[in-house]
């Protein structure tokens, strides 16, 4: 009883969708254990630029009760629950409102990561 695997192509996960068909061709035997495989492959020639990673945030896991007390003190300072107009208005302007304070209290990160190596596959 002879047992048989599919080669694979490794591929990033972004790269996926340039794999439209794939198949493996029964008869031909190149070697005892490997089968031919057929794939049609869409190869850009102008690569889609990826997003850059490890842009500056800030830093949520710093927060303890004492700055989260901080925070809601200069949160109802600043008024941003006072916000008027249409919902994305109202939305759109908390939120920038939060985000600043949250910045001032909690700080910012560097935006450096070391990241996985091994984590494109």
């Amino acid at each position: 009883m002879a047992k048989t695997q599919i080669d694979y192509l490794l591929l990033r996960k972004c790269d996926r969708l340039m794999c439209k068909d794939f198949k493996v061709i029964p008869g031909e035997i190149l070697t005892m254990q490997h089968r031919l495989l057929v794939m049609d492959v869409g190869i850009m020639l102008k690569r889609r630029k990826r997003s850059v990673r490890g842009g500056p945030r800030i830093r949520w896991g710093v927060l303890t009760k004492d700055k989260a007390q901080e925070l809601e003190g200069r949160l109802s300072t600043v008024g941003a629950w006072r916000s008027s107009g249409d919902t994305s208005t109202m939305w759109s302007t908390t939120a920038h409102c939060i985000r600043e304070v949250a910045r001032e209290v909690l700080g910012v990160s560097a935006g450096v990561s070391g990241g996985n190596k091994a984590e494109w596959l």
